[in-house]
């Protein structure tokens, strides 16, 4: 490993550090004190705590460990540490945390599922755009997020339903349930929004009179890459070169930058793009249908004498 490869992997587990410590609090300060059963392992755990009186931390940790030894073996050794990780600090933190927290932060339980659950989902979004996970519904969500184009939010959705249905049994109260369904709506909402941000890209149109000198900026600096378009103005009948990129939306500031250095009187045209499959960007996953009807091409006819 370099020593830059090293210090990306350095800045990913602390970013994910501070997003478990979102998320513990989100748990511990808020959805937990208020008698809320969240969604996943952790509204798992959480339920059986409030059944049993057992320790939501080492609960969870325990839950997890086979669902740990599947992520590692679908979706990579490299995301399995990840997870192991934030599985061993979140159930830590979980632990340690209600020694500081002694009470409920707010008394109000609608607003507890509300700042409890975008607090988690935020964490999530973090620990996904990471490659980490919290274990549970998440790891779920993401193997079929591999294979197929389905909102990791909404599976974790759809899994949270029955452990949160499962609250009114234990709490006898249909308002209880109500706001562990709003805990994890939002935790769905706000993890999809960050993981849709991280994803966004922009297509980039250049017409400048200093085409080449853009293009070598852009590709040394930005390491995207780009095309020439052969063009020629109303205005001014000259044949000229277009430069044509794609770019994450974080980094347009740079493009930006580069073309304002080199050619203040360029002109430049900006357009969002659904999606940007290939290299640098994401991995094209055909539909589950697509692939039935490949599988079915591939079975030969039987012969007939």
């Amino acid at each position: 490993m370099t020593k830059t490869e090293l210090l990306k992997e350095v800045k990913s587990y602390a970013i994910i550090t501070l997003g478990l410590m979102v998320s513990a609090v989100g748990w511990t300060g808020f959805i937990i004190p208020s008698n809320i059963v969240g969604g996943g392992v952790m509204g798992l755990s959480s339920l059986l705590y409030f059944v049993f009186d057992l320790p939501v931390g080492p609960t969870n940790l325990v839950i997890n460990g086979v669902l740990i030894l599947l992520s590692m073996k679908i979706l990579g050794k490299g995301f399995g540490f990840k997870t192991i990780y934030s599985l061993v600090t979140l159930s830590l933190f979980i632990t340690v945390f209600p020694y500081f927290i002694t009470e409920p932060i707010v008394t109000e339980k609608f607003m507890a599922a509300i700042i409890g659950g975008g607090m988690v989902g935020a964490s999530i979004g973090i620990l996904f755009v990471q490659g980490g996970s919290t274990g549970g519904t998440e790891i779920v969500a993401m193997i079929i997020n591999k294979n197929h184009n389905i909102s990791p939010g909404r599976i974790m959705m759809f899994l949270d339903v029955i452990i949160i249905s499962s609250s009114i049994f234990v709490f006898k109260s249909l308002e209880t349930m109500v706001y562990g369904f709003v805990v994890v709506g939002l935790m769905s909402y706000i993890a999809d929004m960050l993981l849709t941000g991280s994803r966004q890209s922009v297509q980039v149109l250049i017409i400048s009179q200093k085409p080449k000198e853009i293009a070598h900026k852009l590709s040394a600096q930005i390491n995207r890459g780009l095309s020439f378009l052969k063009g020629r103005g109303y205005y001014h009948p000259d044949d000229r070169e277009f430069i044509i990129t794609i770019v994450k939306k974080s980094e347009s500031h740079m493009v930006f930058q580069i073309i304002k250095e080199t050619d203040p009187d360029a002109f430049v045209s900006v357009a969002n793009v659904m999606a940007v499959y290939g290299q640098g960007f994401d991995e094209y996953k055909p539909p589950l249908s697509s692939k039935k009807i490949a599988k079915s091409k591939s079975i030969q006819a039987p012969k007939v004498d």
